[in-house]
């Protein structure tokens, strides 16, 4: 019984018994019995009340969308979608609509133009941001005050990515630098956080060996040898498989197949040519197809969450001002411009076509976590909270009103889905105080512009 005790009393032991190698979804054979009863601190942060992982993630998609397509007509649980949110119609039970919601820190005032970049470096943090190239001044955003204090849960505190591999350092909206228009997360007011735009690379993080010099070692044997970072543990996985119980040895080897697949796709899209971008340095790993990049994107962020590596996340999906193309779609024009429409209906129902894609793409990312049991028998989605949302609200007008918000998953059971609320012009970071709450940190009163904790959520 102590033998047993010892290979199984805890997922950390697990990961170190196949040398940390791999990221492994969470098992109940691997969970302490007495996991949901526990008083500790780390069971109180960032754990539902069956002792699963509560996971939180923030979501931008840049250029705000068009508003009569995006809203609902009524509010209430029996709402119907409206055109841009039909994607979502078999998730409408694990999502709320959320309408009301302001940044008004991203509002001009007396700085003028430059409404991108306050849009997009305040959407997570509620904080006036100074117009300057050169002395950046902003504020923390919420997944890094969340992350400071849960970090410690999971094998990294947080994660930052984002499907866009464009990075300018001058010439950017209106005077800003372009540390904000191109971060959503900031560490502190003066630090954003560093976003990954490269599947590979994400990849390599989540799946890599040991510390980092091991990981490089590792990938430069994988390159030379044309194998998957996979074999170097699939014996070990194996041989483990053995031990676990048997709904887990199923979903474990579901999971090996999935990153497996996950793999193949990301060297396939390695071997397109890098877009035709003089000005932009692409790195190696990103897709030229944007569409199997933003994917690629969300099924990793779907993977960090399943292995529990880490419990918050944010992903940025394209920076506001983004002028990229929508060819795939039949879309050749760039996406800012046609958001400056001037109430032209023809270039309004390709943006409403572009809105219509990206909610698509969220559903899927949804569509997956819903379809993954989580340790306590529920799903992923169930045990997570998503906002998604965009720092403009109307692109034409550039407004910060009425922000388009969707929040998505249970909370861990917390929260009330299913349902389109208005809440009136409220602070978006009154949601981020409910949020923090929800993850234990009762004792966060006041984050950004908030006036306080929102309710009804």
């Amino acid at each position: 019984m102590a033998d047993q005790h010892s290979r199984f009393n805890s997922r950390r032991a697990f990961l170190k018994g196949i040398g940390a190698c791999i990221a492994i979804p969470t098992m109940e054979s691997l969970i302490p019995r007495n996991a949901a009863g526990m008083s500790t601190v780390n069971e109180v942060l960032a754990t539902t009340a069956t002792g699963a992982p509560l996971r939180t993630a923030f979501l931008s998609f840049p250029n705000g969308a068009i508003p009569e397509s995006w809203w609902p007509k009524a509010a209430g649980a029996n709402f119907e979608l409206s055109p841009t949110l039909k994607p979502l119609e078999n998730l409408k039970d694990s999502i709320q609509v959320l309408r009301g919601l302001t940044n008004h820190s991203a509002d001009p005032g007396r700085d003028g133009g430059g409404d991108h970049a306050r849009g997009n470096s305040t959407l997570l943090t509620g904080v006036r941001i100074k117009k300057s190239s050169t002395h950046i001044k902003a504020g923390i955003s919420i997944d890094q005050l969340i992350a400071n204090r849960i970090g410690h849960l999971s094998r990294f505190p947080s994660l930052e990515l984002a499907s866009d591999p464009t990075r300018y350092h001058s010439g950017c909206d209106s005077g800003y630098s372009c540390a904000y228009q191109f971060n959503i997360s900031w560490k502190s007011e003066s630090t954003p956080t560093a976003t990954e735009n490269n599947p590979r690379l994400v990849f390599e993080r989540l799946f890599g060996a040991g510390n980092p010099q091991d990981r490089l070692k590792n990938l430069k044997s994988r390159r030379a040898q044309q194998n998957s970072i996979l074999d170097f543990v699939l014996e070990d996985a194996k041989s483990l498989q053995r031990k676990l119980q048997s709904t887990d040895q199923q979903k474990l080897e579901e999971y090996l197949t999935g990153v497996r697949e996950l793999e193949s796709r990301i060297q396939r899209a390695e071997k397109f040519p890098d877009p035709e971008l003089p000005s932009v340095a692409t790195p190696t790993g990103i897709p030229h197809s944007h569409q199997e990049y933003v994917q690629l994107m969300y099924e990793l962020s779907a993977l960090a969450f399943e292995t529990d590596s880490t419990r918050v996340l944010s992903l940025m999906l394209g920076h506001d001002g983004d002028n990229r193309s929508y060819d795939f779609i039949g879309i050749p024009e760039g996406h800012h411009d046609l958001s400056h429409h001037q109430n032209k209906s023809d270039r309004i129902e390709k943006i409403k076509k572009i809105d219509h894609w990206y909610v698509e793409q969220f559903a899927k990312f949804l569509e997956r976590l819903n379809s993954k049991k989580d340790v306590d028998g529920n799903t992923l989605l169930h045990n997570s909270t998503i906002m998604f949302a965009s720092g403009n609200a109307d692109g034409n007008r550039h407004t910060h009103t009425d922000l388009p918000v969707i929040l998505a998953g249970g909370g861990g059971g917390n929260l009330t889905t299913g349902r389109y609320v208005n809440h009136d012009d409220k602070p978006l970071s009154n949601l981020f105080l409910a949020m923090a709450e929800n993850v234990g940190l009762k004792d966060v009163e006041q984050f950004g512009d908030s006036t306080g904790r929102i309710a009804n959520v």
